[in-house]
């Protein structure tokens, strides 16, 4: 078994689920006021939040257009209009929209095992997408974090929690998501080296976490970490070296694997799970 060692971690990558095959460590406007209105609530109790989030949080509108419905009067708190920008709510007020009384949704996280040949996405007519296999998860409006290509399998995250979403596209660190995948033949270690060191795709740095052959597999079988929320990305690494990917399958993401989760079956986070979660 060839092994070469390098990259940016010893051992094993952490969260690979078990029972998979080890990887072998080689790398790595203005709006209108109303004088009635209080001022707008200044406090930073953190058990209230601003009446726009409210609306939007639970599914009517965006954050946007719920502030248009309140500059045009359409939304009162405990029986008043209001009008104010930025106001602020408590989960026990109550809140009506046009006069019917609205709750923001549960936070939902629903982690899925996707098997091939459903797209990820929430558009209607585009086959057989990922919301059909989580649609009796929850209520709640959950939607897909990042991208796995219609051929491509494995762990795909699902929430309404922006904050959590947050963590995998808007943040420095992000949360890194570990690929089983197989190629049309055999990853030369100079190609592996120079993923590993990192380089330029038409001026732009590509860089992974990690890179290393699978254990016992043939040299056609990569296990890589990366922090990147689409697979495009995966793909334009081995399409630059001249590779074509035969399979794709995403067997963890931060600390969440696939043990316990059957191809096609998906399950709700732990509270254990979700903390660490949000740690990251």
């Amino acid at each position: 078994m060839n092994k070469h060692k390098g990259g940016k971690g010893k051992g094993k990558p952490t969260g690979f689920g078990s029972g998979s095959k080890r990887f072998v460590k080689n790398a790595k406007g203005n709006t209108p006021t109303n004088k009635n209105n209080s001022a707008p609530k200044k406090s930073g109790n953190p058990d209230e939040i601003r009446l726009n989030k409210f609306i939007a949080n639970s599914g009517i509108c965006s954050r946007r257009e719920a502030d248009e419905h309140i500059a045009i009067g359409l939304v009162t708190v405990n029986g008043k209009v209001i009008t104010e920008m930025g106001y602020k709510v408590k989960l026990t007020d109550e809140v009506r929209y046009d006069g019917a009384s609205i709750r923001p949704e549960q936070k939902a996280y629903v982690l899925l095992n996707k098997p091939k040949g459903f797209a990820t996405t929430t558009s209607e007519g585009k086959g057989r997408t990922v919301m059909d296999l989580v649609a009796n998860a929850t209520s709640s409006r959950i939607k897909p974090i990042g991208r796995l290509g219609r051929n491509s399998k494995g762990l795909l995250l699902f929430t309404n929690d922006d904050s959590v979403s947050n963590k995998f596209t808007n943040s420095k660190n992000g949360v890194p998501r570990l690929f089983h995948i197989e190629l049309d033949k055999n990853l030369k270690l100079e190609d592996l080296k120079k993923i590993q060191g990192g380089f330029k795709v038409e001026g732009k740095l590509i860089e992974v976490e990690e890179i290393s052959y699978i254990d016992g597999a043939s040299k056609k079988e990569i296990g890589l970490k990366i922090k990147n929320t689409g697979n495009t990305i995966i793909r334009t690494i081995f399409e630059y070296f001249k590779y074509d990917i035969l399979s794709l399958d995403c067997v963890a993401i931060g600390h969440l694997t696939k043990k316990d989760i059957p191809r096609g079956h998906w399950k709700h986070l732990t509270e254990q799970e979700l903390n660490t979660l949000k740690m990251l």
